[in-house]
């Protein structure tokens, strides 16, 4: 929600710091006259001066799947192939990622190995680690059958980070994640594009979902994307910030779908100041609408996918806002290691994972 008043950033100057992280969120925002010392212009002692913005380092990482071979490389400590990545993720005053299995694996397996279990003690983990919100809504919540989504849902309702995108009904799966930050209200609603875990019904369990190329419709089912685009318009007038996570696109590609820059760009119609997409396993480039910025993939964050080089790389997200104004998104591109711990990347290593995604980034975005 902008509230009145604010000055909107130019779409060059918003993605600025996309790939290097240079901008600091202290300085002068984009259109923000220099300040001065002048006589005329400095505030006198006796004048009031106005309350200095809230700035909130929003962290967002890829799919997280910490069970099968992930769990077998970490006997016992479920959230260690995070450690790497940890200290930027507790410095974040709100960090998000989604949970790509369920929490429990007492029930049948619907998608045979394929099937993700997280070990025992994941949630306390990822609490400690410092996950503040958890997306649900992806083809892999169901994997264990019903009951163990439900158990999920509700095993994350009694923890410290807040899970969204998955619910008994499609009311419950539509209820958005509000996180607070010195005032601020940041809402997260997420929704999968892909099957495999059931949609949720009026009655009946599932993820939030749409139906869309190329996975679950030959094309968008309209009254899916407008009962989420109803849900972002309701959030956005609670709320200060929306961020809205989709589970989308297609796998092993840098190229994002067509459909994917039309639903995003809905979303941000609606209301949404920012999109990050999940499910291709390989960074996608990032776009720009207004405003708002739509990270297309950004990749695994821990996935037991070593079977080629780029489902082993990745990027965090860094958004920064200065009250409800996104002022600065910043990449942090990483590779797996042996033991699927998702390790920063610095140098020419780094600087590679970057250029996949700037040589994607779609319409109008711009990169320096």
């Amino acid at each position: 929600m902008r509230r009145a008043g604010t000055t909107l950033i130019p779409v060059a100057l918003v993605l600025l710091a996309a790939c290097t992280g240079t901008t600091d969120p202290r300085a002068p925002g984009p259109g923000t006259p220099a300040a001065t010392t002048s006589e005329s212009s400095a505030p006198r002692p006796s004048e009031p001066t106005a309350d200095p913005p809230v700035v909130t380092r929003l962290l967002v990482v890829g799919d997280l799947m910490l069970g099968r071979r992930v769990a077998a490389a970490n006997p016992g400590r479920p959230v260690r192939p995070l450690r790497h990545l940890a200290p930027s993720i507790r410095r974040a005053d709100i960090a998000v990622g989604n949970l790509e299995s369920t929490l429990d694996d007492d029930g049948p397996p619907q998608q045979g190995d394929d099937s993700f279990a997280a070990p025992p003690g994941t949630l306390r983990g990822l609490e400690s680690v410092g996950f503040d919100a958890m997306s649900l809504a992806n083809n892999h919540t169901g994997d264990y059958g019903p009951a163990m989504l439900l158990d999920t849902v509700e095993e994350l309702r009694d923890s410290r980070i807040a899970g969204f995108g998955a619910g008994p009904d499609r009311a419950a799966a539509s209820r958005p994640a509000v996180v607070e930050h010195d005032g601020i209200r940041f809402g997260f609603l997420g929704f999968n594009a892909i099957g495999e875990t059931p949609m949720a019904g009026a009655r009946s369990p599932g993820a939030l979902s749409v139906r869309m190329p190329i996975r679950t419709a030959p094309e968008i089912v309209r009254a899916d994307l407008d009962h989420v685009l109803g849900v972002v318009r309701r959030l956005d007038r609670r709320v200060d910030v929306v961020v809205v996570l989709p589970h989308w696109g297609d796998q092993y590609t840098h190229e994002a779908l067509p459909v994917q820059s039309t639903v995003g760009r809905a979303l941000v119609g609606a209301g949404a100041d920012l999109v990050v997409g999940g499910h291709p396993h390989w960074v996608q480039g990032l776009e720009s609408v207004g405003a708002a910025v739509i990270a297309h993939s950004l990749g695994n964050a821990v996935f037991d996918m070593d079977f080629m080089e780029q489902t082993m790389e990745g990027v965090t997200l860094t958004a920064t806002f200065r009250d409800d104004r996104l002022v600065d998104v910043a990449l942090d591109p990483y590779r797996m290691d042996a033991d699927f711990a998702p390790r920063p990347l610095r140098g020419a290593a780094g600087a590679a994972v970057l250029a996949d995604v700037r040589a994607h980034h779609v319409g109008r975005y711009r990169a320096p």
